[in-house]
């Protein structure tokens, strides 16, 4: 019923009885003769508008009633089957049981939804943004609509003048936004007058927005409200049911089967038995012989209002009819029907298996409305963080359907050709996305069975036509996934890749499916970094070691990665240098020795890196010993940076041998001289272990410049230095904020006093006397310079001890560390070195402690005269074996010029053994560092050799000593 327009439903859903309301020639209402119309469909459920009605038929065909009375199929809509329809004044909604809503008529305050600059429409059109979301219920205002999806989110458009919407303000929305202030609060039903609207709450609550002018929002006031506000009155009632009329509200409370009505009451419709308004709910009169029924429904219109009652034994088979103004929500998936699949799949009846499966996996609302998460009504709490869905049920459907081929088969078509296809790339809401969540379960079992990847494919560019800011939500609903769900997840876009890779496929052609899989690994892994005390898996879980990424297939890569670097992602071959994520330690390693060697030339035009027949051209440094860093230093000042990129050979003491056996002595000596405290380069913590960047530098800010052009050419050529930085070291080369994690290391004093501001109890912070004024590095620091002498309290305590570990790690040394990156970035590529973790770029460029004495002997290789059995090689193991774990790593330095293993282990480092030439018993053994050459005398006994290796290395007898 409508302003203009009241309808039945009569005699079994066959006749409808229609009276319409005018005004005569004095103003005032007459409301005309019921007036039957027979149906020849069993009518379910109608609306009415101002002077139209539309009817819902048994079998989900939509009829109009126009006004003459005439019922006409609405042929648009004939081949789809319709569970809802709802009428404004003069336009109309309707829903599909596959979960499609389309409107038609005016639109002249964006009340079909359409957009902007959409006329008004005389047949349905589609309302594709809301296509994917699970609706329970659509509704319709005087030109305002509603929709409701099943996890309880509200969706407004139209006008918006009184605020209706509930959306804040008064503008009016010509496409479907969220009703953002409605969520989690479990919305189970929405009714809408002519410029208000009421939603009812599972709970039983009341929120009410819009015109307030006539009362009919309950709060006690003519005042409109711009968003939902509770009808206090009603608090507590347990409300089952509401009814928007023009201007007027009812609510029933179920359980005292009495109705409350509040706001315009001239004509009688709040049925208080006078006519008069009222802002705050009061109970209907209702007459006494209705005691003995049952109120089930209740109904208000433009200007009247109606209860259906019934008897006692009526009641439910009643009320289960009447409740079709909501409708039938698409049937979920679960494992009961998949059961009904699998033992029909081999019988007769598996044709309309087939027509269930086709139904309801070609319909995305089908797949976001199943495997939901009840416990404790959990999907009621669906956002970006909370997806709303059990994946223990999803897991489970997926691995029943697996069990029956046939099954399995017919779904992946209809996803493949069907699902696919129809998804829309600008939905709203997060419920539409659950699509993206579900799928990769059904993909896991398709992988398990060794099916073809052309369905994961498809799925994964499906994700990408996502509107980018859609793209964002499915990535924050990633990144709140649990561990074990993640890592499914990836394993799935892994699997698809790793088979391709595995197949021989031809990477280098302009494939999409190997770029679609690789872009949703690459929005997968940004989920997952998005923070860092938050990640919800181990990078490692991305790296795919099955794959090996040998070095071939990866100059190849590098290659085409530079070639292509300005290109579009879309535009370009599948390079795997886009995502070093994918990749192992060595294969990054690799990657960058490989970079360094194409990058190793002059003219480094775009495709001169390509060009591998001229020598590569060097960086020399002409060196005393006596004035290691100063000549350094001297030489790196005057240089051109361009040639910081090629190879380095060192030269000492006017030696004038073209030769790099001089470069890890350098490095060694170098960085042993340039990191001691008395350099004056940096401050250090309390045990003089970890070095960092000074607030106050004692040096000039060029010489930082200069260090960070040294580890830059130590790690460009392979040398593992002495860097006794602590991992915000690490991080900041590879843009990662230190956190107080950090700190903790560097400083543990420091770091537990912060730890325990954060966990002092909020009540007694105040009581600690602290302020922002803060002492570091000897220099006196307000870290917040626009309020001096700050206090410390529980409301601000987070932003104090992050303001603090800010300015230790970022604020304070922001000049020098600029200065050091400038001069790294200079020698390395950033884009390379951002492959590394920051774990990983101090495992290669300083190495590690680990030290596996027994692979070292496995791998050592013996040239001239030695070989394994060799008696004086015998006696050498046995010599070694007796050493102290100080002197084997003192061998170690002595064997390659560092005491630390490389980060990919003992296995890195192959040690040849020859004998030295010309030389006796008194020669003590020497040492080519960047061979990792050990020219051995051969001695008589074993206590001679003994005596002689352990006085080479005690004293470092290499190169740099002679």
């Amino acid at each position: 019923m409508r302003n203009s327009v009241v309808a039945f439903i009569r005699n079994n859903g066959r006749l409808v009885s229609v009276a319409r309301i005018q005004e005569d020639q004095d103003g005032r209402r007459i409301t005309g003769k019921l007036k039957s119309v027979t149906c020849k469909e069993t009518i379910r459920a109608l609306s009415c508008g101002d002077s139209h009605a539309v009817l819902l038929s048994e079998e989900g065909r939509v009829l109009c009633l126009d006004k003459a009375n005439i019922l006409r199929p609405l042929d648009n809509l004939c081949n789809r089957q319709v569970t809802q329809v709802a009428c404004g004044d003069q336009h109309s909604i309707s829903l599909t049981q596959d979960g499609q809503v389309f409107t038609w008529g005016q639109n002249t305050s964006g009340q079909l939804g359409l957009g902007w600059g959409e006329p008004s429409a005389m047949s349905p059109k589609p309302l594709k943004s809301l296509s994917g979301i699970p609706l329970v219920q659509i509704t319709a205002g005087g030109d305002h609509s509603f929709a409701l999806s099943l996890s309880g989110a509200v969706f407004g458009w139209g006008k918006n003048t009184a605020g209706q919407l509930g959306l804040g303000d008064t503008t009016n929305r010509h496409a479907p936004a969220p009703v953002d202030c409605l969520n989690l609060k479990k919305t189970v039903l929405i009714s809408c007058g002519g410029e208000h609207s009421a939603v009812l709450t599972k709970g039983g609550v009341v929120f009410t927005f819009g015109s307030g002018r006539y009362g009919q929002l309950g709060h006690n006031s003519l005042r409109d409200e711009l968003q939902p506000r509770v009808v206090g009155q009603l608090w507590g009632s347990k409300v089952t049911q509401i009814a928007c009329g023009r201007h007027h509200t009812l609510a029933f409370v179920g359980p005292s089967n009495k109705i409350y009505s509040f706001g315009h009451g001239e004509q009688g419709q709040l049925g208080n038995g006078v006519k008069i308004d009222q802002s705050v709910p009061l109970p209907v009169q209702l007459p006494d012989q209705i005691d003995d029924q049952k109120i089930e429904h209740i109904f208000a219109g433009g200007n009247h209002s109606f209860a259906l009652c019934t008897l006692g034994q009526e009641s439910e088979e009643r009320s289960n009819n009447l409740r079709s103004s909501v409708g039938k929500v698409t049937q979920a998936i679960d494992e009961k029907i998949i059961d009904k699949w699998i033992s029909e799949c081999d019988s007769k009846s598996w044709k309309k298996g087939q027509k269930e499966i086709t139904k309801m996996f070609s319909s995305a609302s089908c797949l976001n409305g199943s495997f939901l998460d009840k416990s404790c009504d959990k999907h009621y709490q669906t956002s970006p963080k909370q997806s709303g869905l059990d994946f223990s049920l999803v897991r489970g459907a997926f691995r029943k359907l697996a069990n029956k081929g046939k099954v399995l088969t017919e779904v992946e078509a209809v996803v493949q050709h069907t699902l696919l296809p129809s998804l829309y790339e600008e939905p709203i809401g997060v419920e539409s996305l659950r699509v993206y969540l579900v799928l990769p379960e059904l993909l896991r079992v398709l992988h398990k069975q060794h099916r073809r990847t052309d369905l994961t494919e498809a799925v994964a560019a499906a994700v990408l036509r996502l509107h980018p800011d859609k793209l964002q939500v499915l990535g924050d609903c990633w990144s709140s996934l649990k561990p074990s769900v993640m890592t499914k997840h990836i394993g799935v876009w892994k699997k698809a890749l790793s088979g391709i890779l595995r197949s021989g496929h031809i990477l280098r052609t302009r494939d999409p499916g190997i770029n679609h899989l690789l872009q949703v690994l690459g929005h997968l892994h940004r989920a997952n970094q998005k923070s860092v005390e938050t990640q919800t898996v181990p990078d490692s879980t991305f790296c795919m070691e099955e794959v090996h990424f040998n070095p071939i297939f990866l100059e190849e890569d590098v290659k085409l990665w530079r070639l292509w670097s300005k290109q579009d992602v879309d535009q370009t071959p599948a390079i795997f240098c886009r995502y070093p994520f994918l990749m192992n330690l060595q294969s990054k390693i690799n990657v960058f020795n490989i970079n360094a060697a194409l990058t190793q030339r002059t003219g480094m035009g775009p495709f001169d890196m390509f060009l591998m027949a001229a020598p590569a051209p060097f960086f020399e440094l002409r060196l005393n010993r006596a004035s290691l860093i100063e000549d350094t230093f001297h030489q790196l000042r005057v240089a051109c940076p361009s040639t910081f990129k090629r190879s380095l050979v060192v030269y000492f003491d006017e030696d004038a041998k073209l030769t790099d056996v001089y470069k890890r002595d350098f490095f060694l000596h170098l960085f042993k001289k340039l990191l001691v405290p008395e350099s004056g380069m940096f401050m250090y913590n309390d045990t003089e272990t970890l070095a960092w960047f000074p607030a106050m530098p004692r040096v000039e800010e060029k010489r930082y410049f200069l260090f960070g052009v040294l580890c830059g050419m130590a790690l460009y050529n392979n040398n593992m230095v002495h860097l006794p930085f602590p991992m915000a070291f690490f991080k900041k080369l590879v843009n990662i904020k230190p956190s107080l994690e950090d700190l903790r290391e560097f400083s543990p004093i420091e770091a537990k006093s912060l730890q325990y501001i954060l966990d002092y109890p909020d009540d007694d912070v105040e009581n600690m006397d602290m302020t922002f004024s803060v002492m570091w590095g000897d220099v006196a620091v307000e870290l917040d310079p626009k309020e001096t002498g700050k206090l410390v309290t529980s409301a601000n305590k987070k932003e104090f001890v992050d303001t603090y570990v800010n300015y230790i790690f970022n604020q304070s040394v922001e000049v020098m560390f600029e200065e050091f990156r400038k001069g790294f970035f200079k020698v390395c590529d950033m884009d390379v070195v951002e492959f590394f973790q920051p774990e990983e770029l101090r495992g290669v460029m300083v190495g590690k402690e680990i030290f596996d004495w027994e692979t070292l002997k496995q791998n050592t290789v013996y040239e001239g005269e030695y070989h394994a059995g060799h008696p004086n090689i015998v006696t050498f193991w046995e010599v070694f074996e007796e050493l102290t774990e100080d002197q084997k790593k003192a061998f170690l330095l002595f064997l390659t010029g560092c005491d630390r293993v490389p980060i990919l282990g003992m296995n890195q480092i192959r040690m040849r053994v020859q004998t030295l030439l010309n030389s006796s018993q008194q020669h003590f053994p020497e040492a080519l560092t960047c061979h990792s050459l050990l020219q051995l005398p051969i001695y008589p006994s074993k206590e001679i050799l003994q005596s002689r290796l352990i006085e080479a290395v005690g004293h470092n007898r290499g190169f740099w000593n002679e």
